[in-house]
């Protein structure tokens, strides 16, 4: 193990990884650092580097050792660790995208109700113990509060189209929440959840174990990239977009899921400057602007 400059911690794995943890904890302000390193990686284009994977408190590398050395990207990286030591300056360019939810939708709540012996509460659904455990008087006051704030995009995860996202506000205004205590076996394709501070979309059917508070009407993965926004990627989401995630009633989730269907949906997208030190000044204010930019 190497020691960056900053304390973060660089080991190998074999002659095709480079991992880098920067602290043992995640946070907002660590996430973005992460996204500042990882991007300054991407436009340098170093020779031999297949794949930049950013996380939550760490990223990692992996080169072809044909062609790089990974230990030659140690000097490299400590440059960058220094230079983004104070993120401040951070300008992160990259697009904010909407995502409509029918939040406490029929199919979430009828399967985590077939969980509850795995869950914390034996007798509330899901979005009535999230919005308990977090102080809000009702599942409508919790839902605006979910969906007022745009979220980050931090770590892409396990399962192609799996984006973990931190909301964009104050460490006291975090939604928190636990994990079940064991997870589920189902989870209905395109379910919303919430695993401690960090939202997303489940691409697919499958287990899980966060707490389910809506559901998407669009995919977030699309293998057959029959729906325009997939043409060039079926994977949605990438480390560093912000999404909004906007409530809508059943008949708008109907008429969207027909044109999902028909794959004339597209989604409300727009290319943004993501700075740092703005969202830092006044990070409700800054939301605000870029909701403004989505919007226009």
């Amino acid at each position: 193990m190497i020691q960056l400059n900053d304390g973060s911690r660089l080991s190998f794995g074999g002659e095709e990884f480079v991992f880098v943890e920067l602290t043992e904890h995640m946070s907002l302000s660590g996430a973005l650092r992460i996204q500042a390193i990882t991007d300054s990686l991407t436009t340098a284009a170093i020779e031999g580097v297949l794949d930049i994977c950013p996380s939550n408190a760490s990223y990692m590398l992996r080169v072809d050792p044909d062609i790089c050395d990974p230990r030659s990207l140690v000097d490299p990286l400590r440059d960058l660790h220094r230079r983004f030591e104070d993120t401040s300056d951070v300008v992160l360019e990259t697009e904010i995208l909407e995502v409509p939810v029918l939040y406490d939708d029929p199919w979430s709540t009828e399967t985590v109700m077939r969980f509850r012996d795995r869950h914390q509460s034996r007798t509330e659904t899901d979005l009535e113990y999230i919005t308990r455990i977090n102080g809000f008087d009702t599942t409508a006051d919790f839902v605006v509060a979910h969906a007022r704030n745009p979220y980050i995009v931090t770590f892409m995860c396990f399962v192609p189209g799996n984006a973990e996202s931190m909301q964009l506000v104050n460490h006291d205004m975090q939604l928190q929440a636990p994990k079940y205590i064991r997870p589920r076996t189902d989870t209905p394709e395109r379910a919303l959840g919430h695993g401690g501070a960090f939202a997303t979309i489940y691409p697919a059917r499958g287990a899980g174990g966060y707490q389910l508070v809506g559901r998407a009407a669009t995919p977030v993965f699309d293998l057959s990239q029959s729906l325009p926004d997939f043409a060039e990627n079926p994977v949605l989401a990438r480390a560093g977009m912000l999404v909004k995630y906007r409530p809508i009633v059943r008949d708008e989730y109907d008429d969207i899921r027909q044109e999902v269907d028909a794959c004339s949906y597209r989604y409300l997208r727009r290319p943004v400057s993501f700075s740092l030190a703005e969202f830092t000044q006044d990070p409700l204010l800054y939301n605000r602007t870029l909701l403004q930019e989505l919007n226009s």
